[in-house]
This record gives C-alpha cells, structure tokens and sequence, in this order.
C-alpha cells in the first residue's frame, strides 16, 4: 500500500483535542473515520485499494453504516452488484437484512470501513449466511488490529485489510520527526 494513502488517511482523521470515548474515556486523540469516507477523493482510492484486496466473488456487502460509502464506489468500481447490510433485519416491509440483489447461492465479500473486535462485522456475515450467501472473506479499510481478524477467522472469515493501525502509527510517527 502507497506510503502516500496511509499519510492522506491519517493526515484527514486524525483529530487532537477532548473526545469522549464510547467507554466514557476522554481522549486527547480522536480517529473519525467519516472525514476519509465523506471525502470523494480519497474515499475513491481507499476503495481502489480495497479492490485489488477482492477475491473471486459474486457480489459486495456492505455493512451498516461505514461499510456503505465504501461498497457503493467498490460496486461501480468492478462493476458488482452491492448490497446493502443492516445490524438487524428491519420489521417491516421486506423484513430483510441484506438490501438490494439476493445473495442466495453467491459468494459475498463483506465490507467494512474500520474493524476493531468485529463485532458488526461478525454479525453482518452471519446476517448474509442466513440470506443463503458463502461469506469465506471480508475487507476492510483499516483494520484496528484489536481482535477482529482473530473473531472473523472463529466463523471461517477471513479479514483483509487496506490498512493497518500500526501503519498509520508508522506514518504518524514518521510525520511528527520531519517535523522535529
């Protein structure tokens, strides 16, 4: 992966000041993964990379809500068919849990915009087996690197990531000496 992509993702979300954590922790750094994924352009070469991870596959799926963005310019980018991944079937209407094309029979790649345990992650490719699709791979934009590969490979998926937390360290660290 191009050193210039891990140091335009970092450079774009990273953030420094007072962040209330999901714990209730308060943070003096911050990693908001929306600013690469509301950006067209580098939303796009995320994507690229994350292309030319894909294996032979039928279809993308995209999970509920980062996974997205990414999987709609992946489907445009190859030209597969997206489908869209809710956390839970919706009650109403159709009732289902993957939107869009059926996934019944085909090989689906699950996409995901940044993993940490997995957790949605796992949820969503159960989500898709139930819909009937082979789930054997997912890719992700950054991988954490905090459990998740570890929980996606206990069902039998494999996670591919673009990019690794101790990359964009890497090019953090990097970035802070030219500047020392």
């Amino acid at each position: 992966m191009a050193q210039d992509l891990h140091l335009a993702v970092y450079d774009t979300c990273h953030l420094t000041g007072e962040f209330t954590l999901r714990s209730g922790q308060v943070a003096s750094e911050y990693f908001d993964k929306y600013l690469f994924e509301s950006d067209p352009s580098l939303l796009r070469r995320v994507a690229e990379a994350m292309v030319a991870l894909l294996p032979d596959c039928d279809a993308l799926g995209g999970m509920e809500m980062g996974g997205i963005p990414i999987v709609a310019v992946m489907s445009q980018l190859t030209g597969l068919p997206a489908v869209f991944v809710r956390k839970t079937p919706k009650e109403y209407g159709t009732r289902k849990a993957a939107e869009g094309v059926s996934v019944s029979g085909k090989r689906v790649v699950a996409v995901e915009d940044v993993v940490t345990t997995a957790g949605a992650l796992v949820n969503g490719c159960l989500l898709l087996r139930e819909s009937g699709a082979v789930v054997e791979t997912a890719v992700c934009a950054i991988d954490r690197e905090q459990g998740g590969a570890e929980n996606l490979a206990a069902i039998g998926v494999t996670l591919v990531p673009a990019l690794r937390r101790t990359d964009l360290d890497r090019v953090a660290a990097q970035t802070e000496a030219l500047h020392e």
